[in-house]
């Protein structure tokens, strides 16, 4: 017997429906699937993984390092960061600092310090990238049913729906159980 279908159910044709028997590689299948970077967005769901803990599955808003509290993306930039440390654009972003800084006349005498500096600027420039990344990527692991976004924070009115919020990630069971296996 024929059903009509409901008109005016949303159908999100790339999101997977959730499993509760999802295996490792049947995880990183569905990353290839919905990502143009499943390796990178591997990498933010294990980071996602280990902030969250075994306990609620909820990493956010802040983690804490070193007695410090950090925003969630921040950490998730700042753990990543080794992973670019020899590309040729972050190279290139140090030079371009550099020149920036002598242009300037803003750069200390001592090279110590010159090189502290620089180092902070890039690592603010890069942070600033990388946070559009881990959210790109964060994207892509909600359209697989892998994780829930949500923000949490202070709210005021403003054209960036952001407002002072900052994200919290959930992993969900099948994602956690297929990572842990």
């Amino acid at each position: 017997m024929f059903q009509q279908p409901d008109l005016f159910a949303s159908v999100d044709p790339v999101r997977q429906p959730p499993s509760d028997d999802l295996n490792l590689p049947a995880l990183i299948e569905r990353i290839a699937d919905v990502s143009r970077r499943p390796r990178y967005a591997f990498m933010v769901l294990n980071l996602i993984a280990k902030a969250a803990g075994r306990n609620s599955g909820s990493a956010g808003p802040y983690v804490q390092v070193d007695g410090e509290r950090i925003p969630l993306r921040d950490w998730l930039c700042d753990s990543l960061v080794p992973i670019a440390q020899r590309d040729a654009r972050r190279l290139a972003i140090v030079d371009q600092v550099r020149s920036g800084l002598e242009a300037q006349k803003a750069l200390p005498d001592d090279p110590q310090e010159a090189a502290r500096v620089v180092q902070e600027e890039v690592k603010v420039r890069i942070r600033r990238s990388g946070r559009c990344n881990v959210s790109r990527a964060v994207s892509d692991l909600v359209r697989a049913g892998l994780v829930r976004r949500h923000y949490q924070g202070f709210r005021v009115d403003h054209h960036n729906r952001g407002a002072q919020r900052e994200a919290v990630y959930t992993i969900t069971d099948a994602a956690a159980r297929a990572l842990r296996a």
